[in-house]
């Protein structure tokens, strides 16, 4: 009987004809009719199936909401210390009271929440890139230049990346900029190692060595072949790279060494609110607190969800 290739994108006939010549409907014999799905369309039905990755994607997508359009529905000066507004309860004008500078919580947690995601996500885009890049060189030609570059790797690797951070943060002067600038130049070590373990494998496939035969540069394959075929790999990592980046910002601004006042982040809310912790000012600690953990864990259930829909097996199952 005629042989069909799982996966075939091309469209499947309606009959086929066994070894003696008769048609046979394509329905008894148990194959699929109709065009092969991609393997993107599976991707998104096993991410779909996952249901705590979805719930993480919709709170990802309420916390950018919130903080991005939160302000121009609910506008507040971020700017200006107003003494004779410190450290209110939650009440009428204030939902969430006032900090120990006068600055309304709720407005802070809007603008805190933007520096942190615009941080995270930018770094992690920066980390993701550098990394992609060396490490699909680094596999690709092997040799000298793999034992150089990974070496470099594992220098960088074998320092603690906060001791590194704050070094850094202590010689320039902590901004937006800054932070994703550093972040993201610490932070693309380990996708580095990834995606050289992913282009061992790759460098030796059918396709990549036919374009050696055929006179392709070795530029060419990497760029064409090598890191198009981890860009798996690469985005679900990237998305635990959001979430690092978010711990590392709050870890910075809970030690005094994050963003730079009058702006702040979610970790710099919540060194601040620490000092009145014997005060029962529980509104600046526990929302800047609770915005962290809630992010993070969402960007991490998407990244499961994201690992999930790459696997193989579970497309197939």
């Amino acid at each position: 009987m005629t042989r069909i290739r799982p996966g075939a994108e091309e469209s499947v006939p309606a009959n086929l004809e066994d070894r003696h010549g008769a048609v046979v409907p394509l329905a008894a014999t148990g194959l699929p009719v109709g065009k092969a799905k991609s393997m993107f369309s599976l991707g998104f039905e096993v991410f779909i199936q996952n249901k705590l990755a979805i719930v993480g994607l919709v709170v990802l997508v309420l916390a950018i909401l919130f903080c991005f359009l939160g302000p121009v529905i609910y506008p507040t000066d971020q700017v200006t210390v107003n003494l004779l507004n410190v450290n209110l309860p939650p009440g009428p004008g204030h939902p969430l009271g006032t900090d120990e500078t006068g600055y309304d919580q709720l407005g802070r947690l809007m603008a805190g929440g933007q520096a942190s995601l615009t941080i995270g996500f930018s770094a992690a885009v920066i980390a993701t890139v550098v990394g992609t890049v060396w490490g699909a060189i680094a596999g690709f030609f092997g040799g000298w230049v793999d034992s150089i570059m990974m070496r470099l790797v594992d220098a960088l690797l074998s320092i603690p990346i906060l001791f590194l951070l704050l070094f850094l943060v202590t010689i320039v002067r902590p901004s937006i900029p800054v932070m994703i600038f550093v972040l993201g130049l610490t932070a693309w070590l380990v996708p580095a190692r990834l995606v050289r373990g992913e282009s061992l494998t790759l460098r030796v496939r059918e396709y990549v060595q036919a374009v050696r035969v055929m006179g392709g540069s070795s530029w060419h394959s990497v760029l064409r072949h090598i890191m198009p075929n981890v860009i798996g790999t690469v985005i679900v990592n990237a998305t635990f790279q959001v979430a690092d980046a978010i711990l590392l910002i709050a870890y910075l601004g809970y030690l005094g060494l994050g963003i730079s006042p009058p702006a702040t982040d979610w970790g710099g809310m919540l060194s601040n609110g620490t000092a009145f912790v014997f005060t029962n000012y529980w509104w600046l600690i526990y929302p800047p607190g609770f915005a962290i953990i809630i992010v993070v864990v969402a960007v991490n259930l998407v990244g499961d969800g994201l690992r999930d829909s790459v696997e193989v097996r579970l497309q197939r199952r």
